[in-house]
This record gives C-alpha cells, structure tokens and sequence, in this order.
C-alpha cells in the first residue's frame, strides 16, 4: 500500500515513480549520511583547502535544484561565516558578467538531478573558464550525467554521488531534492558529523510517520478542492515554500494556480490573491521570535471575511492554533535546529503536490505528456561566454 492505494492502483494512475519516490525518502537520508560518511576523509581535505575566509560560495541549480540553495543559504552563511549565495545555473548562464568575480576565491556548489541540463553544464564550464582560484563541488544523483563526468576528471573539485534511486524516474523532482539538501548540510559541517547523524535520525523517524499516518490529514487539504494554493514560510521555510509551490504547479500540470511569499511579506500585494476559492498553508517557524511574525498573519488570515481555507503546518504541537485555521497538522517533532525540520514539512507539500494531480486525474508521473515541458529541459543553446567582447 502506498498512501491507502495499493500498488496496483498507484500504477494504473500513472503515479507509481512519483509516489515512491516521496515514500522512499526517510531511506535515502540514511543512505546519504552513509555516502557523506564513507567520504568523510576527501570531504575534510576539499573544505579544509578550498574555505577561507575569503571564499565565496555560490549554490546553483536550475528549478528545484535551486530551490536547495535557496533554502539553506542563509543557515551555511550563518554557519560558516562566510559569503554564502543561491544563484541559480538560468541567471549565471545568461548573466556571467553580473556575477562573475574572477579574482574572489569561490566555490561553485552545482545541484542536479540529472547533470545534464544545459544550463548547469553551462555554469560550470563558464566560472571553470572565468574564475582564477575555482572549485567546484558537484552534488548530483546521476553519475553518468555530464557534470559529474566534469567533476571527475579534475583534482580541484569534488563530486558527490547521490543514492541511485534518488535520481527520480518522476517528471518532478522529490527525493533527489531532499538527498541533495541534506548531503549539503552534511558537508559543510563535516567536522559534526557524528553529532549531526542525531538530527538526521530524528527526521528520518518523524518522517516515516509522516507518510505513514498524515497523509489522511493531506488529502483533506485537497479535498477543500481550491484552485488557489499559497505556501507562506520565513526563513529556510520560504525557500522551502517555493520548492513547495513548484511541485504542485508542476504535478497539476499548472491547472491549480501555486504563489509562495514570506511571511511578512504576503501583505505587500501577494496577498490579493485570496479569494473564496484559496488555500493558504502557512508552515510555521520554530524560531520564537519569527514564530511571532507568523502567528499574527494567522490571526489575521483567520478574522478575514470569505470563504478561504487556511492550513497552518507546525513542527511543535500549538494547541492555539487549533481554533484559528481550517486545519492544523502538527507534525510533533523533537527539538532539533530549524534547517533540519524542512525535511519533514516538504513530505507534507510533496504529497499534496501528488494527490492534487491524482484528485484533477493528471498522471504525476507524466504530467505533461504533450512534450511542452520536459523532465530534463531541452531546447536550451548555450552561448559561448566572450569576455574580450566586455
């Protein structure tokens, strides 16, 4: 059974990759702190000479591969103490001159499914060709893609390969962006990696009762049957939300319209929006000072006139938050730094993403049969990056 469906029926609903593939994650993040583990060594020696002070490190991807920079840039820069950007491949690939810095020490952290996209190819061959002191970390869960056959055959970089089963069959991405997030997390706070196999273990089991047993309180959220659906977060929850936004836009094959925003910043426009016909989930802040910010939006969401829906996911039980939304899902987890309860929250957004497409009788596996918009992205040319035109 795989969330109350057999198998059978999975499959016959054209969903069996993408519902495996979210079921299968509490697995992989074991796989992936083993992986980091068995290369703790030559993870040590790329940190311990590539990281300075001075170093600039930027993380990049394309579409849900950037999505994991964009949701842990601010905890690595805090971390790290070091200039810490999430850029995606799109923007330095068709932007070199705005971002390249060639005489900055950098670190060019490259995310990818497949490693064969245009765009990440192009990133990667781009600051190889333009940056005087580059290397580049190449996280993927392909290793017969391009960057890491390019990351292999130098001596500067580093590959990481992802769990095989993390290079998702699916047309979205799912657990290859939670193995590539929490391999990143991993590494660049390798000298805690004992310590850090707690927190792993914490989402690893919290998770596998996620998708065991809330995935009921899932469904009812799809059942409201809104064609609007908002996802609000701050912090490493907002880069989350964006993840989470793009997984139903995608799985619904854009029939439900999917915005994300911060918190504080839903009021400035975005918030026009919400109509009769709206789902607005707010995933809520461990921080207590942000959790403010997010309870007073709550409030205010709840007084609102209409007939909106309102869901508010939390990682610590709030029995306030009972009566001020249409539904609560308390995810009752232990006491762990934020950055580690995005695991959790993003089954509850991936899932939705999947009986969302199921409800609206899309195959999640193949939601755009039509060839419109593919897994891989094709049609995409990279030119040739001249920097005697400048």
């Amino acid at each position: 059974m795989l969330f109350g469906m057999s198998k059978k029926s999975v499959d016959d609903s054209g969903a069996i990759y993408t519902a495996t593939e979210i079921n299968q994650q509490p697995e992989m993040w074991k796989k992936v702190y083993s992986i980091v583990n068995e290369s703790k060594e030559k993870i040590q020696e790329f940190i311990g000479k590539k990281l300075t002070e001075n170093t600039r490190i930027i993380l990049t991807g394309a579409g849900t591969s950037d999505y994991v920079g964009d949701t842990i840039a601010l905890h690595l820069a805090k971390q790290l103490n070091v200039r810490v950007e999430a850029i995606a491949t799109t923007d330095l690939v068709s932007n070199p001159e705005k971002y390249i810095e060639d005489k900055t020490p950098t670190i060019l952290v490259s995310y990818a499914r497949s490693g064969n996209s245009p765009e990440s190819v192009g990133a990667y061959d781009i600051f190889k060709d333009n940056v005087n002191d580059i290397a580049q970390l190449v996280i993927t869960c392909n290793e017969n893609g391009q960057l890491a056959k390019k990351a292999a055959g130098s001596s500067n970089n580093l590959c990481l390969l992802m769990p095989k089963e993390s290079n998702d069959k699916s047309f979205a991405m799912t657990s290859s962006f939670s193995c590539m997030l929490l391999a990143s997390l991993l590494v660049f706070d390798i000298k805690n990696l004992e310590k850090n196999k707690e927190y792993v273990d914490i989402v690893t089991a919290k998770g596998s009762n996620i998708l065991d047993n809330n995935w009921k309180d899932v469904k009812q959220l799809v059942d409201y049957n809104c064609e609007r659906v908002v996802y609000l977060g701050s912090g490493p929850l907002k880069g989350l939300c964006q993840e989470m936004a793009l997984k139903n836009l995608e799985l619904t094959s854009g029939k439900t319209i999917t915005v994300c925003e911060s918190v504080l910043g839903f009021r400035h426009g975005p918030k026009s929006i919400i109509n009769d016909n709206t789902l607005v989930i707010i995933m809520n802040s461990t921080d207590e000072h942000t959790n403010l910010y997010d309870m007073d939006l709550i409030r205010e969401i709840h007084n609102d006139l209409g007939n909106h829906k309102l869901c508010v996911m939390s990682y610590k039980n709030n029995e306030e938050l009972n009566g001020l939304c249409t539904k609560y899902i308390n995810i009752d987890g232990k006491d762990i730094p934020e950055i580690y309860t995005v695991f959790n929250y993003m089954l509850l957004g991936q899932m939705f993403g999947l009986f969302s497409s199921l409800k609206l009788g899309i195959s999640p596996d193949n939601p755009r049969p039509d060839g419109t918009v593919n897994r891989v992205v094709q049609g995409v040319t990279i030119h040739k990056y001249d920097k005697k035109l400048r």
